[in-house]
């Protein structure tokens, strides 16, 4: 007869549970969100999610320096323009923020990997990721031409600086769209890591302040996913898939782990998720008011989804969690 197996006998010792330890968190994981906006030697933290701030390009490079001396590998930028318009002219435009972001990063810290988000809706004057029909207030966007758009954009960022491209928008095609509009730019090795599953989460409100891109009117159900659907998002991979995505990744994190750990069942291309802003304000909020240890619950979410399949990990936290690693 075979004796007990008794699994807390490598619990005991913390050395041993860390050799046993199946999942494990690394800085190599971490991708720190940056914003940035016009002017000079301005810092403001965004109030609704402490500690993250939306910063001038010169602070930017401040920060980056200090994000790769963590040992943290790359970053990913968010721009607010100085201006909106229709045409999202701040998100192509050669002088737009991300694009000095980016130069002005690239040129201060050459090793840190640089990921720019491709979206517009930081860029328009109605708040939506692309082109709308005229006089419809549903925000219903327009896909073929959005993608044009985007594909400018694209291009624009690697030019300025960016090693990878986000694109974010949801919109039909847009990765197989980027895909050629960097390839016929000479940019044929430049990654795509697509937002292949976003879906139209509550969790994205501090962000919206952060990046003044809430929808002036209507919402973004019409191109983000229903929260309640799950075979949609194995479509929506494998779509990416086919058109040329490098990276895939899911938005939110926290509440849609079945997702994360469907998609790793289902393909073997490195996976990110997005701890977005509404999981960090709760973390915050809640921190700040003494009701949880906020180290053990961020290093637990992480760690979590890492477990659930997750390869990358955008999140605000990241800074902290490399001080905790012991860096």
């Amino acid at each position: 007869m075979f004796p007990i197996h008794r699994p807390r006998r490598l619990r005991q010792h913390p050395q041993i549970r860390r050799m046993v330890s199946e999942t494990v968190l690394n800085l190599s994981d971490l991708i720190y969100p940056l914003f940035a906006v016009p002017g000079e030697g301005f810092a403001q933290e965004v109030k609704s999610m402490p500690g993250v701030y939306q910063l001038s390009v010169d602070k930017i490079v401040e920060e980056a320096k200090e994000v790769y001396d963590l040992g943290i590998p790359a970053i990913i930028l968010f721009g607010i323009p100085e201006t909106k318009d229709m045409d999202a002219t701040g998100a192509w435009h050669d002088h737009g923020i991300v694009q000095l972001a980016a130069t002005a990063v690239k040129e201060a810290v050459p090793d840190l990997v640089i990921i720019a988000d491709t979206c517009l809706c930081e860029y328009t004057s109605h708040g939506h990721c692309g082109y709308l029909q005229v006089g419809d207030l549903t925000g219903r966007v327009l896909n073929d031409p959005t993608l044009e758009l985007l594909k400018k954009t694209a291009v624009s960022q690697v030019q300025a600086g960016a090693d990878i491209i986000a694109p974010s928008g949801m919109m039909d095609g847009f990765v197989q769209a980027i895909r050629a509009g960097l390839d016929e730019a000479g940019h044929q090795d430049i990654p795509i890591l697509s937002y292949a599953a976003k879906y139209a989460s509550a969790y994205y409100g501090p962000f919206r302040d952060a990046a003044d891109s809430a929808p002036q009117f209507g919402d973004r159900r019409t191109y983000q996913m229903d929260p309640g659907n799950a075979r949609e998002a194995l479509k929506e991979i494998a779509l990416d898939v086919a058109e040329g995505a490098d990276m895939l990744m899911v938005k939110p994190a926290l509440a849609y782990m079945d997702i994360i750990y469907r998609i790793k069942e289902a393909t073997n291309l490195p996976l990110a998720a997005y701890n977005v802003s509404g999981e960090y304000a709760m973390v915050k909020a809640a921190a700040l008011n003494g009701w949880i240890d906020e180290q053990r619950v961020v290093l637990e979410t992480l760690t979590s989804l890492k477990r659930a399949g997750t390869d990358l990990i955008l999140t605000y936290h990241a800074k902290d969690v490399a001080r905790w690693l012991g860096v």
